[in-house]
Protein backbone atom coordinates (compact mmCIF):
# COMPACT_ATOMS: atom_id res chain seq x y z
CA UNK A 1 0.00 0.00 0.00
CA UNK A 2 1.20 3.44 -0.93
CA UNK A 3 0.95 6.34 1.69
CA UNK A 4 -0.36 10.18 0.62
CA UNK A 5 -0.86 13.10 2.37
CA UNK A 6 -3.92 15.26 1.95
CA UNK A 7 -4.88 18.32 4.13
CA UNK A 8 -8.23 19.45 4.60
CA UNK A 9 -9.87 21.87 6.40
CA UNK A 10 -10.49 21.89 9.88
CA UNK A 11 -14.40 21.71 9.40
CA UNK A 12 -13.81 18.86 6.95
CA UNK A 13 -11.92 16.58 9.47
CA UNK A 14 -14.28 17.68 12.13
CA UNK A 15 -16.88 15.76 10.21
CA UNK A 16 -14.99 13.07 9.07
CA UNK A 17 -14.36 12.46 13.06
CA UNK A 18 -18.43 12.85 13.73
CA UNK A 19 -19.40 10.42 10.81
CA UNK A 20 -16.47 7.98 11.88
CA UNK A 21 -17.03 7.31 15.42
CA UNK A 22 -20.86 7.31 14.74
CA UNK A 23 -20.36 4.64 12.25
CA UNK A 24 -18.34 2.81 13.67
CA UNK A 25 -15.15 3.26 11.68
CA UNK A 26 -12.33 2.10 13.13
CA UNK A 27 -9.84 5.32 12.37
CA UNK A 28 -10.19 8.12 9.85
CA UNK A 29 -7.89 6.39 7.10
CA UNK A 30 -10.45 3.91 6.99
CA UNK A 31 -13.30 6.35 6.68
CA UNK A 32 -11.37 7.62 3.86
CA UNK A 33 -10.18 4.83 1.84
CA UNK A 34 -14.14 4.02 1.59
CA UNK A 35 -15.46 7.06 0.55
CA UNK A 36 -12.44 7.00 -2.06
CA UNK A 37 -13.35 3.42 -3.07
CA UNK A 38 -17.07 4.63 -3.45
CA UNK A 39 -16.08 8.32 -5.51
CA UNK A 40 -14.39 5.74 -8.05
CA UNK A 41 -16.95 3.20 -8.56
CA UNK A 42 -19.37 6.27 -8.97
CA UNK A 43 -17.07 7.95 -11.45
CA UNK A 44 -16.72 4.21 -13.44
CA UNK A 45 -20.19 3.99 -13.82
CA UNK A 46 -20.27 7.07 -15.58
CA UNK A 47 -17.69 6.51 -17.62
CA UNK A 48 -19.41 2.93 -18.50
CA UNK A 49 -22.33 4.93 -18.84
CA UNK A 50 -20.85 7.09 -21.58
CA UNK A 51 -19.20 4.36 -23.39
CA UNK A 52 -22.64 2.77 -24.08
CA UNK A 53 -23.95 6.27 -25.25
CA UNK A 54 -21.31 6.38 -27.57
CA UNK A 55 -22.01 2.76 -28.89
CA UNK A 56 -25.38 2.39 -28.87
CA UNK A 57 -26.80 6.27 -29.24
CA UNK A 58 -28.34 8.66 -26.51
CA UNK A 59 -31.03 8.19 -24.58
CA UNK A 60 -33.96 9.55 -26.62
CA UNK A 61 -35.55 10.86 -23.37
CA UNK A 62 -34.20 14.92 -23.15
CA UNK A 63 -34.12 14.92 -19.40
CA UNK A 64 -30.50 16.79 -18.21
CA UNK A 65 -28.11 15.34 -15.57
CA UNK A 66 -29.01 19.15 -13.64
CA UNK A 67 -32.75 17.92 -14.35
CA UNK A 68 -31.53 14.00 -12.75
CA UNK A 69 -29.70 15.37 -9.84
CA UNK A 70 -32.87 17.96 -9.21
CA UNK A 71 -35.30 15.02 -8.75
CA UNK A 72 -32.94 12.73 -7.01
CA UNK A 73 -32.37 15.73 -4.27
CA UNK A 74 -36.52 16.04 -4.14
CA UNK A 75 -37.16 12.42 -3.43
CA UNK A 76 -33.91 12.24 -1.20
CA UNK A 77 -35.70 15.20 0.78
CA UNK A 78 -38.92 13.17 0.76
CA UNK A 79 -37.65 10.27 2.07
CA UNK A 80 -35.63 11.73 4.28
CA UNK A 81 -38.86 13.82 5.81
CA UNK A 82 -41.27 10.55 6.13
CA UNK A 83 -38.57 8.48 7.92
CA UNK A 84 -37.23 11.61 9.93
CA UNK A 85 -34.13 11.93 9.05
CA UNK A 86 -32.23 15.39 9.12
CA UNK A 87 -29.97 16.19 5.71
CA UNK A 88 -27.79 19.27 5.61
Amino acid sequence: MEAICVKLDKGIVKEINTIAKEFHYSTRTDFIREAIRSKIEELQKKRALKNLEKYFGASKLKTTDNEHERIRDEVAKEYAKKFGVKLD
